[in-house]
């Protein structure tokens, strides 16, 4: 076990540098653009993603967080005067905006000096495809490979008598350097398109393999949401399968800016401003509220108790189902369990050229492109395709250090996968005193990768019982009362994909004194890991794993998941 600290600050190299020079004082909460969006995260089976510009546009560029929570309002007069800015309680006075220049208009000021390289200006606004109900943000170029000067950030009203509120921490600028001169360097023209006859060809193929497509989806409507949509331009491919460029972008990933993460501070659990927050019912919302804190100093309480003396994951031997239930399915405590696959055929027959030979050229589905995806983990149903089983352990042991999340075959994929791969199970045994042979998956679900395989931060909604077959595992896992520290910001997903990532806590401070647990599992291994634990799994060798959930006891704690 070992615990997150800061780590010093680290230098990079790239082929731009951008700084942002502060004075004593100046605190500027900058980060990299998100690609995520809240609309998008509702839309339904969340299809606004596979819209990749969307996705690029998103994520082009830095983002400025607001230093406070406050509220706005502006009374359809043309004087600084006619707005007004209310500031959450306890906001320093230098770091709330400010009514300046009238016209319906507020203004952050940016507390730091941008520069960019020669010849490079910075394009400034709001975050894109982020609308906010009643007000808009304004846009600028500013030339600051010169400018000795900061800048302001200025949000106008779109309608009188409407009140805005921006949160603690919600962005307020967006920017992103972009080369002066080069726009009026174009020189844009009208084109017949007969003059490009490829271009043509290529438009009328997509064309009529995408009404073709349309037509097919309305006839015979597809169960999968990954098949409702062609992925052509989400892949960089053209419609008859060819790349359309080697250097297609199917996310973007800038690099956060070096010595601001001190700058960042958490998003209070809740508006601090008496005038934003409705008066509750007499007793219905006070009630829940009461409750609420309640559980929290509870939480916190435990957690400070067990900081006495942290969780240690043991390694057992001849465990019995009671103690197993008492001392960890119950407790919510993981173990590994020894020699419990012992006898096992399969521990001693397969490799990889083993299964390629057993299971043969029947088609499986895997998980593929998972590296290009940053949201991979949310999106896994785009990401299924077919193919033969041999052809997939050829892929993935092409080369000695295998080829990481390209190609994985996962538990996801396990029911599309049960009988093509029924073979294997002529040399697994069973764990009786732990699972039961009723209701499906009795067999537990496999994942099949390569070195490098890699599954990123998580909790699950059930209780599992990981079996290693083939290959070892790098387990790290973090018990659930530090789910507050994990920025955990969408159903069972963090973040945070990596643990172990080089300056992770100057990234995200939160993780300042988190306890992580790392396991190896060797083959003949099981690891529980209970429900709400917080794990990643890295493949060290070409890897075979079982997931069983199908304890004797209940394990449909899902069903009621806020989520």
């Amino acid at each position: 076990m070992f615990a997150l600290g800061r780590t010093s600050r680290r230098n990079c190299c790239g082929t731009m540098d951008l700084r942002c020079y502060v004075y004593p004082g100046w605190e500027p909460r900058i980060r990299a653009a998100s690609p995520r969006r809240e609309w998008m995260d509702e839309t339904p089976e969340r299809f606004a993603y596979r819209c990749l510009p969307l996705n690029i546009a998103n994520a082009h560029g830095w983002e400025i967080l607001s230093p406070c929570g406050f509220e706005a309002e502006w009374n359809g007069g043309s004087a600084p005067a006619d707005v007004v800015v209310r500031p959450d309680p306890g906001t320093p006075a230098h770091r709330a905006p400010v009514a300046l220049f009238g016209q319906g208009t507020f203004t952050f000021h940016v507390e730091g000096i941008l520069r960019t390289p020669p010849g490079f200006n910075l394009w400034v606004g709001g975050s894109p495809n982020h609308a906010k109900d009643g007000i808009a943000p304004l846009g600028g170029i500013i030339e600051t490979d010169w400018s000795p000067y900061s800048f302001t950030m200025n949000w106008r009203f779109t309608r009188p008598n409407h009140i805005v509120r921006f949160e603690e921490n919600e962005p307020f600028c967006f920017f992103f350097p972009v080369e002066r001169h080069l726009a009026e360097s174009v020189r844009p023209r009208v084109v017949a398109i007969d003059e490009e006859p490829e271009l043509k060809r290529q438009f009328e193929e997509w064309s009529r393999s995408r009404d073709a497509f349309h037509v097919e989806m309305a006839a015979n409507p597809p169960d999968n949401p990954s098949a409702k949509w062609q992925k052509f331009y989400y892949r960089g491919m053209l419609s008859d399968g060819r790349p359309g460029i080697d250097d297609h972008q199917s996310k973007l990933r800038l690099a956060e800016f070096d010595g601001v993460a001190a700058f960042h501070r958490e998003t209070p659990a809740k508006p601090a401003c008496p005038v934003a927050q409705p008066e509750p019912p007499a007793n219905g919302h006070a009630e829940s509220d009461r409750l609420a804190a309640k559980y929290e100093w509870i939480l916190t309480s435990q957690k400070r108790l067990r900081a006495l003396a942290p969780r240690v994951i043991e390694r057992k031997r001849g465990i019995s189902p009671e103690e197993f239930l008492v001392q960890h399915y119950a407790a919510n405590q993981p173990v590994i369990l020894d020699s419990e696959l012992a006898g096992w055929p399969a521990l001693g027959r397969w490799t990889a050229a083993y299964l390629k030979d057993l299971i043969g050229p029947r088609e499986i589905e895997v998980q593929a492109d998972r590296s290009a995806d940053p949201d991979f983990e949310r999106n896994m149903t785009d990401h299924r395709r077919k193919m033969p089983f041999d052809q997939f352990i050829d892929r993935i042991t092409q080369d000695g250090n295998g080829n990481g999340n390209d190609l994985y075959l996962t538990a996801y994929n396990s029911a599309a996968n049960a009988a093509a791969l029924e073979a294997l199970h002529r040399d697994l045994g069973f764990l009786d005193k732990l699972l039961t042979r009723d209701g499906g998956a009795v067999h537990g679900m496999p994942w099949i990768g390569s070195a490098n395989s890699f599954t990123p931060l998580h909790h699950d909604l059930t209780n599992n019982l990981l079996l290693q077959i083939t290959g070892r595992k790098r387990v790290l896992l973090v018990a659930p009362e530090f789910t507050p520290q994990l920025y955990n910001d969408r159903h069972v997903y963090s973040r945070i994909r990596d643990l172990g990532e080089p300056g992770i806590v100057e990234r995200y401070p939160a993780l300042e004194g988190v306890h992580v647990h790392q396991v190896i599992l060797e083959p003949g291994d099981a690891l529980f890991i209970p429900l709400g634990w917080w794990h990643q799994v890295t493949a060290l060798d070409f890897s075979v794993t079982f997931t069983h959930t199908n304890f004797h006891w209940p394990n449909d704690f899902y069903a009621s998941h806020p989520d």
